[in-house]
């Protein structure tokens, strides 16, 4: 009887702890998305619905204004949203309603999730206002960005689209505009951010002001001459090869592919425009391949970048990237792409670093050069990125050993 009894204890105790993994996991809701979602309910009313992503934007603006934007941001960490909805976009929705509320304060929220959308949204609001002279004070505002130091340079990134809209889409004016926020202390990394956002702005911008954006799009982007904007008399030769890694997705439109769902056969067309770059202009070159792999990540996420996702990302997944870097067809090509897909992976130490390394480990050894290369640059970036000693030893023990007593002996 005694024994009998123990059973349906032990019985009833593994029951609940199969009960709270899927709660905790998400995989039932018990019909209630309070308990499933926890204090934010509203991110269970997106569960199972197809939204477009004006659908999803009038949703999150109207959640916004009735609980605030820091509450929209916290909803959008949890809410399921449909394949390739692009939730940087949609984080900066949330974030130009941030501005509207709390102004200059609302920084303090501004963590790397939707790959900085919300401090892109803050430092466009102040530009919009004040206009250049408030380069000062964006500067002082992006210093207080949480997170490590790409969140202050990747600030920058979002004052480029802002500046880019705010001119009438004019490149010129904004490169020269961009030239003033650089500081030696951070080697002009922030101007270089800046026309970085300008660049992708004008490839897949246009939301402030649509007609006038197509109208100045044509004027920049031409399919049988891709290279030139990159190449302009305007943009001075430290920012050239840094416009070729946001230029990608008009390359694929450039070989007739569709932005929005490019193929392996749109990737390997587009590959040979970066192949047009001379081996005597490297940097250009070398960040043009670079391009692909940052696009390859979105891509893989099915343009889900909130750090969650990135987390979870599957090695399927993560070998889709890396096999599609090299559609380049290019020893030096393919691990610009795979290194910089690498990058992206880890975005400045925002991210946690065992995704990075599961990447570099699903290359085969038998892809040498490839697989060394991800492993040195990762190692690189963390020595750079990150100044906590105890993260380095950890992460250098986390290393094959092939790799290891070069990490180490940087420590």
């Amino acid at each position: 009887m005694a024994a009998k009894k123990n059973i349906i204890i032990i019985a009833g105790i593994i029951l609940l702890c199969i009960v709270a993994y899927l709660w905790r996991s998400q995989l039932f809701s018990f019909g209630s998305a309070e308990i499933q979602y926890g204090t934010y309910p509203e991110a269970g009313e997106l569960a199972g619905k197809n939204l477009s992503f004006k659908d999803l934007s009038n949703f999150f603006t109207a959640l916004a204004e009735k609980k605030g934007g820091r509450y929209a941001f916290e909803v959008l960490k949890r809410a399921p949203a449909p394949p390739n909805t692009d939730l940087h976009l949609l984080g900066h929705v949330v974030g130009d309603e941030l501005y509207k509320q709390e102004g200059i304060k609302g920084i303090e929220i501004c963590t790397n999730d939707f790959r900085n959308a919300c401090s892109h949204s803050i430092v466009v609001g102040i530009f919009s206002e004040k206009g250049d002279s408030a380069l000062g004070e964006i500067a002082d505002t992006c210093r207080r960005a949480p997170g490590g130091s790409g969140a202050y340079t990747m600030c920058f990134h979002g004052l480029g689209h802002g500046i880019l809209s705010a001119v009438g889409y004019d490149m010129e004016k904004t490169v020269a505009l961009c030239q003033k926020t650089g500081t030696e202390q951070y080697n002009n990394r922030e101007y270089i951010e800046c026309v970085g956002g300008a660049v992708m702005e004008i490839v897949g911008g246009g939301g402030h002001d649509r007609e006038l954006w197509e109208k100045q799009r044509a004027l920049y982007l031409r399919a049988e001459k891709p290279l030139d904007l990159c190449r302009a008399a305007f943009m001075p030769r430290d920012v050239q090869s840094w416009c070729f890694v946001y230029i990608t997705p008009f390359f694929w439109e450039a070989v007739g592919g569709d932005i929005g769902n490019p193929t392996d056969e749109v990737f390997t067309k587009a590959f040979r425009w970066c192949d047009k770059i001379p081996l005597t202009e490297m940097d250009s070159r070398g960040m043009c391949f670079s391009g692909f792999g940052k696009e390859f990540v979105g891509l893989a996420l099915s343009r889900d970048i909130r750090a969650d996702a990135v987390q979870y990302i599957t090695d399927e997944q993560l070998q889709w990237v890396y096999e599609r870097c090299l559609l380049a067809k290019n020893k030096e090509g393919a691990a610009a792409c795979v290194t910089h897909a690498m990058q992206s992976l880890f975005w400045g130490g925002e991210n946690n670093r065992s995704v990075a390394l599961r990447y570099c480990g699903v290359i085969p050894a038998s892809d040498d050069y490839n697989r060394g290369s991800c492993y040195a640059d990762l190692t690189n970036a963390v020595f750079f990125y990150i100044k906590d000693k105890s993260y380095h030893q950890a992460f250098c023990e986390e290393l094959p050993e092939k790799f290891r007593n070069e990490c180490e002996n940087r420590i």
